[in-house]
């Protein structure tokens, strides 16, 4: 149990952060909210509940009285026993709905589509709500494809199907969306069937970047989207030379979890959002770390050509004249948004396929919300200028605000992205929007592979990062939520 104090007032809470176990005791205190020191999510101390993504169940809280100086806690031995809570508690917030004879349609199988399933029948809300998604499995944690390679499919889910059908949430599986007739609110799909809807949200996410190289088509040339293929490469690429096309932080993150001998080849920049807004200086800690486990590293060049052999990929041919020997080749090259469908339509989108939205989700389209990977959004510590973060915490923000405003609740995105990766055993934080940074300020010693970096922009602290400084970046989360600057002397 975790005892807290807020000026005169004690909370016992539940001491693990129900997302990964982070304890919570090492975390952020700031009025009744109580912020993770892993990977930023926050609690209410008075209720439990989620003020902050990406957990996704409450903290269990517990009675407390205070006599002749002493403080009491009172708790079930049952309730002390479970890791977490694992439903939000609806009494406390239950409320008649006008639109329990609805249907909401969800597209999509990720995480802003649970949420915002979740979040409308934890409003209150008990009418139809449809989940459709081209994927085969129920939502899963992405993130960890990346980083725990030789995982099944039911060892990343989020929910359970049992947990979803308890909900009285439909989960259809391998239902592709195909096409919106906005006019008359349904929706077909592949197969030929169609759905009508009340409201819809648009959560399909993105798919990754495809090469357009000659030899592309060949076996053994992978992607990192299902849980499918992260053990396919891991059973792959034992004993082979293995070479990843592209730099992002996912890459990256492949690379010392695969056998030697590997490859990489780089023919890309770092990705857009947060994690491309690090200096180059600030990444070679962990490109040297790399390095030293036996990673190549190609920059400056394209990849020309794959040649194989019997059909399979044996060579990557590098524009700066290089072969590299390739049994395998993950391909991370960026991401579109799976947006295709709409083509046609009066959705609003940018040039890069992304559905256009507004601080409550909405599209241009009445009842129409999008969230998650697939969208463009107005960020407020940008000051309402858009872009598209594609992180966990951001999705999972956007369903809970999207189901809020399908409630008619008014309710306006103010998350703080805030992103997380783990490198041979070193954690990198990132919290806040740098993009437009003038200047930086380094608190550590980045030799030492330990440091915090403020990113100033207009004066004060826009973002910040770190390399094992975990609560540093949950606190300054917590300060950008609130709404303080934070001054570059200040930083300093």
């Amino acid at each position: 149990v975790l005892l807290v104090r807020n000026r005169k007032e004690f909370r016992a809470l539940g001491s693990k952060c129900p997302h990964y176990g982070a304890p919570l005791s090492k975390g952020v205190l700031r009025g009744e909210r109580l912020r993770c020191p892993w990977h930023g999510a926050c609690f209410n101390i008075r209720t439990g509940d989620i003020e902050e993504y990406p957990a996704l169940d409450c903290i269990s809280c517990f009675k407390v009285t205070v006599e002749d100086g002493k403080v009491f806690i009172t708790a079930k031995k049952k309730v002390l026993a479970l890791p977490a809570v694992t439903e939000h508690r609806q009494h406390l917030r239950l409320r008649r709905c006008l639109l329990n004879k609805n249907t909401m349609l969800l597209l999509g199988g990720g995480v802003a589509a649970l949420v915002c399933a979740e979040t409308l029948r934890q409003e209150g809300f008990t009418g139809r709500i449809i989940m459709a998604t081209k994927e085969k499995h129920v939502p899963y944690d992405k993130s960890k494809l990346s980083k725990e390679m030789n995982l099944k499919a039911e060892d990343v889910y989020l929910r359970k199907p049992e947990f979803l059908q308890a909900q009285g949430i439909e989960f259809w599986t391998e239902k592709e969306a195909v096409s919106v007739d906005f006019q008359k609110q349904k929706v077909h799909f592949m197969d030929g069937s169609s759905q009508k809807y009340h409201q819809l949200l648009i959560a399909t996410g993105s798919h990754s970047g495809f090469l357009k190289v000659p030899g592309a088509d060949l076996q053994n040339v992978c992607t990192l989207q299902t849980p499918e293929e992260s053990s396919k490469i891991l059973e792959l690429a034992t004993g082979k030379n293995l070479v990843i096309v592209g730099a992002s932080f996912i890459e990256k993150s492949q690379a010392p979890r695969l056998p030697a001998p590997a490859r990489d080849t780089n023919g890309t920049s770092l990705q857009p959002g947060a994690a491309a807004e690090l200096p180059a200086w600030v990444l070679a800690g962990p490109f040297q770390m790399l390095q030293n486990k036996g990673v190549k590293f190609c920059m400056k060049t394209e990849l020309c050509e794959l040649k194989g052999r019997d059909g399979k990929v044996a060579e990557a041919a590098l524009a700066n004249g290089e072969n590299l020997p390739a049994d395998v080749v993950v391909v991370g090259i960026g991401s579109t948004p799976n947006s295709t469908f709409l083509k046609g339509t009066s959705i609003a989108r940018d040039d890069k396929g992304a559905i256009l939205v507004d601080l409550h989700m909405q599209t241009n389209i009445p009842n129409v919300f999008a969230a998650g990977d697939v969208v463009t959004f107005p960020v407020a510590l940008l000051d309402g200028d858009r872009s598209s973060i594609h992180h966990q915490q951001v999705a999972e923000a956007h369903g809970h605000c999207a189901a809020l405003n399908m409630l008619k609740r008014g309710k306006e995105l103010r998350t703080v992205p805030y992103f997380w990766t783990t490198l041979l055993g070193k954690s990198i934080r990132y919290a806040g929007c740098g993009k437009g940074y003038t200047d930086t300020v380094v608190k550590g010693s980045l030799e030492q592979q330990k440091f915090l970096i403020f990113y100033i922009r207009d004066g004060h602290g826009a973002a910040a990062a770190s390399l094992n400084c975990d609560p540093m970046v949950s606190l300054i989360a917590e300060v950008l939520y609130l709404g303080k600057q934070i001054s570059k002397e200040e930083a300093e």
